[in-house]
């Protein structure tokens, strides 16, 4: 198994040091689930268009941009690109965030916060006609590197 990589030979906790590593552009993709009532879907599905689902939408977007502030050993990044969907199924709200840059290290930690503040979000908005939902599978699904 590797070591971890933000903890030093001696055990203490390090910002990794990426300065000799070549630029590549790299992607990563992630996904939340907010699970809740049926009813509670129906009630965010027949909302006008984009109310709950851009604030949630905006805040993941957001929420990435500032994931260096956030997650004390993440490096500022320059994001090219934040993409955040959510989609009303029939007991569930389905969140996938992918975020992309040119840089020295992943983005893996930029759409997992997305996707994560947009279902903290979709959960706050619907709280007070579901005190049951809860945040599921917040997963990395994908992550590549090419060359820049």
């Amino acid at each position: 198994m590797d070591e971890l990589s933000h903890v030093d030979e001696s055990g203490r906790v390090r910002m990794v040091d990426v300065g000799g590593k070549p630029a590549s552009r790299r992607r990563a993709k992630a996904r939340a689930e907010v699970r809740m009532q049926a009813e509670t879907a129906r009630r965010l599905r027949e909302l006008p268009k984009g109310d709950a689902l851009a604030t949630a939408q905006l805040a993941g977007i957001m929420a990435a941009k500032r994931t260096s502030e956030l997650i004390p050993l993440c490096h500022p990044l320059p994001l090219t690109h934040v993409d955040v969907e959510l989609s009303v199924a029939e007991a569930a709200v389905e969140i996938t965030a992918s975020a992309e840059t040119t840089a020295q290290t992943g983005v893996e930690m930029e759409a997992l916060v997305a996707a994560t503040v947009a279902a903290l979000t979709v959960y706050d908005m619907a709280k007070a006609v579901d005190d049951g939902m809860e945040l599921a599978e917040v997963r990395l699904v994908e992550k590549t590197k090419e060359p820049a």
